[in-house]
Parts: C-alpha cells; sequence; structure tokens
C-alpha cells in the first residue's frame, strides 16, 4: 500500500498506529512485493503471515498462492482484512500465543512477518523450536537482531541466539531497510532474513537439550573463560579442547558452531551419528499367521523377504492427555523422517513383547515408565508384517532423544492428531497409522 493510502485508511477507520503493537507500516509496494517473492511461493503452497496489519505482504502473497492463514492481534484490523481479502482465513489473536501445532495438518508452511521488535525474538524461538511444520521463514527484524542472528564467531553480535537458531536453521541477511518505508518511521533501521532448516549433513546430530543447556551456559557471562562458566559439568577440559583445537583459555564466542555441536557431544560421551543404521545385526523371531515362533532371521531378511515377526508400540500421554509424537531419524532404514508412536521398537529373538515395551521407552525417551497393554494388532501389510502389542504410559518428560534414532519429538492433542493425519497421511509412518485406528476404535457393549 501507498503512504497515502495507509494515511487516509487510517483516517476513515478513525485510528492511529498503536506503539504498544508495534504497529510500523511498510509503504513501499516494490520492497513488499520483493519480501514475499523471498517465500518462494507456488501456487497451493501454504503459507502464513503474522501480523499483517492493512495487508501490505498479504495482496502480494494471495496473489501467489490462496492457502493463507493470516494472525492478527487487532481487533479493527482484522475487520479490515476481512473486507479486504475475504478469501483468506484469519485468526484474531496474539501471534507470540499460536499453537504452531496447528500448523502440522497444513504440511510444510511458508512464515512472514514485520515482527514488533518487543516480540521478535519471542516469535522465533517459538516457530523455529522442535517439532516445527515450517520449512521458510522470511522476518523483518530490527537490524541489530538480524545481525546477531547472521553472526560470525569473535564477533560482538555473535552470541547463544546466534547458535541456538543456528544449529537446526540456516540464516541470511538479506537486506537492511531504512526506517523511512514505514509509517509511523522507527528511531532504528530494521533488516530482512530468510530462515530455512538444515539440510541432512550440515552438521552432526547432537542432544538438543543438552546444547541448549551448555550454550546459555558459557554465554552467562561473556568475558569469563568457557571453562569457568562450565565449571560445574565435569567436563575433562584438556582433553575437550584438544578434542576441539582451542586453547584451554578459550570463551565462548570463539567456539564456532561445529565446535558448540562437537562440545556437547563430547559432554555427552557419544560420537556423532552420521552413519544409516546397521540392519544386518539385530535378530528376529519369525512366526506364523498365529503369532507362534517358527524360526529366527535377520533383521534385514525379516523387512527384505516380508516375514512375520514381532514389534512393541507405546503411546505416551501427559496429564493433559496429549501425545507425545516421535520423528524418526533420516538415518532410519524404514520409514526415515516419518512421525511414529512415543516409543516403538521391535522383539528380538528369544526375547517377549511385555519386556521390550518398558526397554523401548527408556532406550528412545531416556526415561521410566509403568506400561499398560491395551492392543495386539495382527501382522498386516500395514504394521510392515509386523505383530504389535500396543501400550500405554503416562509422562510429563522432558525426554532425552537419542540423535541417531529420533530426529525430534513433541506432544499433541488427540485433535491436532485427528486433523494432521486426515489432511497428511504420508506424514506418518504405516504402523502408527494403525495403531492409532485401533487404538481410537470404540469399545463394544459388554455382552448380555
Amino acid at each position: 500500500m501507498k503512504l497515502s493510502t495507509i494515511t487516509s485508511t487510517l483516517a476513515q477507520m478513525g485510528m492511529q498506529p498503536t506503539r504498544s503493537l508495534g504497529q510500523n507500516f511498510l509503504h513501499d509496494q516494490n520492497l513488499a512485493d520483493w519480501i514475499v517473492a523471498q517465500l518462494g511461493l507456488k501456487p497451493g503452497d501454504a503459507w502464513l503471515e503474522l501480523g499483517p496489519g492493512l495487508g501490505a505482504l498479504t495482496e502480494f502473497a494471495l496473489a501467489r498462492s490462496a492457502n493463507g492463514l493470516l494472525i492478527e492481534k487487532d481487533g479493527r484490523m482484522c475487520g479490515f482484512l476481512r473486507e479486504r481479502f475475504p478469501e483468506v482465513e484469519i485468526v484474531h489473536g496474539d501471534a507470540t500465543e499460536f499453537d504452531v501445532r496447528e500448523l502440522f495438518a497444513r504440511g510444510p508452511v511458508k512464515v512472514m512477518g514485520n515482527l514488533p521488535y518487543y516480540v521478535s525474538s519471542q516469535i522465533l524461538f517459538q516457530f523455529t523450536d522442535e517439532p516445527s511444520p515450517v520449512s521458510t521463514l522470511i522476518f523483518t527484524l530490527q537490524k541489530e537482531l538480524a545481525e546477531r542472528l547472521s553472526a560470525e564467531p569473535r564477533t560482538k553480535a555473535y552470541g547463544a541466539l546466534t547458535l541456538l537458531i543456528g544449529r537446526r536453521w540456516r540464516v541470511k541477511y538479506l537486506r537492511t531497510l531504512p526506517g523511512s518505508v514505514f509509517h509511523p518511521a522507527p528511531n532504528v533501521d530494521s533488516a530482512v532474513v530468510a530462515l530455512t532448516p538444515r539440510p541432512v549433513g550440515d552438521f552432526p546430530e547432537c542432544d538438543g537439550a543438552l546444547f541448549r543447556k551448555l550454550v546459555k551456559l558459557g554465554f552467562a557471562q561473556r568475558r569469563k573463560l568457557l571453562r569457568k562458566n562450565l565449571v560445574e559439568q565435569e567436563i575433562d577440559w584438556p582433553a575437550l579442547c584438544a578434542h576441539l583445537g582451542v586453547l584451554e583459555t578459550t570463551r565462548a564466542e570463539e567456539l564456532s558452531l561445529a565446535q558448540w555441536i562437537a562440545l556437547t557431544n563430547f559432554a555427552a560421551g557419544t560420537a556423532p551419528e552420521t552413519a544409516a543404521q546397521d540392519v544386518h545385526g539385530e535378530m528376529f523371531d519369525v512366526v506364523d499367521e498365529n503369532d507362534r515362533v517358527t524360526g529366527q532371521t535377520s533383521r534385514f531378511n525379516a523387512h527384505a523377504q516380508k516375514l512375520r515377526h514381532r514389534a512393541v508400540h507405546v503411546f505416551v500421554f501427559n496429564e493433559r492427555g496429549d501425545l507425545f509424537l516421535q520423528k524418526r531419524s533420516r538415518w532410519k532404514d524404514k520409514c526415515p523422517g516419518l512421525w511414529d508412536s512415543s516409543a516403538a521398537g521391535h522383539v528380538s529373538a528369544g526375547d517377549d513383547y511385555a519386556a521390550t515395551a518398558p526397554r523401548e521407552v527408556r532406550e528412545e525417551l531416556g526415561v521410566e515408565a509403568e506400561v499398560e497393554e491395551i492392543a495386539a494388532l495382527a501382522a498386516c501389510v500395514g504394521t510392515g508384517w509386523e505383530f504389535v502389542r500396543l501400550y500405554r504410559a503416562r509422562h510429563e518428560g522432558p525426554f532425552r532423544l537419542p540423535p541417531a534414532e529420533i530426529e525430534s519429538g513433541g506432544f499433541f492433542t488427540p485433535a491436532q492428531i485427528e486433523r494432521w493425519i486426515a489432511a497428511r497421511p504420508q506424514d506418518f509412518a504405516p504402523g502408527f497409522l494403525e495403531c492409532w485406528r485401533v487404538f481410537n476404535q470404540p469399545t463394544p457393549p459388554p455382552a448380555g
């Protein structure tokens, strides 16, 4: 929208830009078109705009894809937007309170917004936190924040924010915007940044929770030596520094992202997993159509020859009734990158269902939990020719997810899962879909 159009529209609405909402309206149409172009929208692509205001970006996004969603906090703006763009879905609400899990049913979503400075960091973490359904973020931020996101080691701007976002996201500083392109003009410059998920192999995997803890501790007192900030972590500092190839007097801002990941894996006592899972070593019981053992074979042969074998799935709920789902590692031999039950695994040769279920919870989630068997599924195409026993458990987390096995995970409400499955069943491992179907079957009334 042109500046004259913005001022006349606001006058007709009888309102002034609200400082507390961070309302600064972009009035350079060429710039608005350029910002939307950075999303790379194609017809049918799902996109989300945060704080659209009067719709400066919205009109250019809708010209590329009609599959949009707007979140606007100002009720007056919502009314205007509904009249101007009747074809797009508009949510009247605070973007900082939006449940990002609702976006999974829309598939990979591209997100854009001219973010109010005072909530920019909060929104950044909210939409990039694991798990995330977002494929691209194009945000207009205060220039200082944009510089922190894209900073290099050994610079003043480089810090915890750089690393916490950068571990999973590539950040590109696109351009600086002077205050004069907004109404009213802010007192500082802004910048447009692009965030895209890091591809497989960009960096080794590591324990995300431990990485976050160590980074925050490392930068808690920026000028102190890193070993002093991490003194309570019981790390063999000389061995670590030799491993990283740095001096023992190094400070947090002197380590690159790759070195911080290596530090995390060293502290965890694990080597980074970058190779595909070994599928030949495990041995399974082969069973007949009645789940009776007839012999043994390797994991590889069981899957390749579609032989019947055994597995367990565990649904872990929290007190609110939300179900934890895991996203399978991209290194898995079966269903890589798909969403699955809270914990699941094969029953090894000579073992049984009851012993395997709690062990899978312990190995995949890093917690102890009592399990209760709730269903038995016959071997079929959907289960990968596995007889499955389904168990239920309760735990609030947090969980420690092994990076070689699980990429990420999160709690979802049953309603969110239902909508997600209905819209995008291809996002889920077939075995989970079978378990979810059986879990949701109505209980038959008692006989008589």
